[in-house]
């Protein structure tokens, strides 16, 4: 028996029934040999981890756009979070965390420059349509190292259903769905706060009485709650009252941080940005050759999808901003 075997063995003795087990997974498109030593979670995991996708999220928007304080969330960061608070959760309730790991750090490899600003920016101009998610799942499929990473089926549904109205198939999936959430409301407070746009006491007053008073009792509450509604449950839910006051809290945030708020003054200048990079690129500029127009347009899209914001910029200046005449 080799190692991988054993933690197989290991993985069907002590996790839950409702775990989703590394043996038994639907598998990758192209068969692959097994590993001597990681299960097949745990390569999907680290193929994600050594990707160039994975690494241009540090230089990736989260909400603020090139913020200069250095304490300020990035893509990169984000994503690291949802990842502790999603293996967490696993732990506690017997689920496969390797498989959830390699989720939540999959789940925004797609996501473009400036946040959902880009998103937004790609979507009224490629003629497709825009959603990092999709993208996401592009990137693992077909981007990455060109030809993609060959995932489990269970890491890609669970990359493509982390938002939107599908769910994931499996527990760990849904746990990373939920975990993104968790994630991105309390550290958005979190930066909102030292940014000055808000203040602690600006905080809906019922959603604090659920769920703390501050950023580490608001996820431990929520957390909590996940590990104790859904002991042996066969889906993954909050508890009404905490659904609620997290649901608030949300919706506090698209009124008082996301939408019209000074931290978003740029985004229009960002948008704009990328629609004229978009443009540019869709005219077959510097598209490989022989490609029809439409391959054009999803060249260009993929393209500026996996820029970092200083890459962007970069290019923005070199391509449209006159230089001056040196002699």
């Amino acid at each position: 028996m080799d190692w991988r075997e054993q933690l197989e063995k290991r993985e069907a003795e002590e996790l839950s029934p409702f775990a989703a087990l590394s043996r038994n997974s639907k598998g990758r498109v192209e068969w692959e040999e097994r590993c001597q030593v990681r299960t097949e979670f745990q390569r999907d995991r680290d193929r994600i981890l050594h990707s160039k996708a994975f690494r241009r999220l540090k230089h990736k928007t989260q909400v603020f756009i090139a913020p200069e304080g250095d304490h300020f969330r990035t893509r990169l960061t984000h994503t690291l979070e949802v990842a502790q608070i999603a293996r967490t959760i696993c732990r506690a309730l017997r689920l496969n965390e390797d498989l959830a790991e390699a989720i939540a750090l999959g789940h925004d490899l797609g996501h473009t420059p400036f946040g959902h600003a880009g998103e937004e920016a790609l979507d009224d101009v490629y003629p497709g349509g825009f959603r990092h998610n999709h993208q996401s799942l592009r990137v693992v499929e077909k981007l990455e190292g060109g030809k993609g990473l060959n995932l489990t089926e269970e890491v890609r549904d669970g990359i493509l259903h982390h938002t939107g109205p599908g769910t994931p198939f499996t527990l760990e999936g849904q746990v990373v769905k939920i975990a993104d959430r968790v994630a991105y409301i309390n550290h958005d407070i979190d930066d909102a706060v030292r940014a000055g746009i808000i203040t602690e006491e600006d905080l809906p007053a019922e959603s604090l009485k659920v769920l703390g008073y501050n950023h580490r009792q608001r996820i431990n509450t929520m957390v909590l709650d996940l590990i104790q509604t859904n002991q042996g449950a066969s889906a993954i839910t909050m508890t009404p009252a905490v659904q609620k006051a997290t649901n608030d809290l949300r919706e506090f945030l698209f009124a008082r941080v996301y939408i019209g708020s000074r931290a978003k003054t740029e985004e229009s200048k960002a948008k704009r940005m990328l629609k004229e990079l978009y443009r540019h690129f869709a005219e077959g500029n510097g598209a490989p050759a022989g490609m029809e127009e439409r391959e054009v347009w999803r060249w260009a899209c993929d393209y500026i999808a996996g820029m970092t914001d200083n890459y962007a910029i970069r290019l923005y200046r070199e391509l449209f901003v006159p230089k001056g005449f040196s002699g």
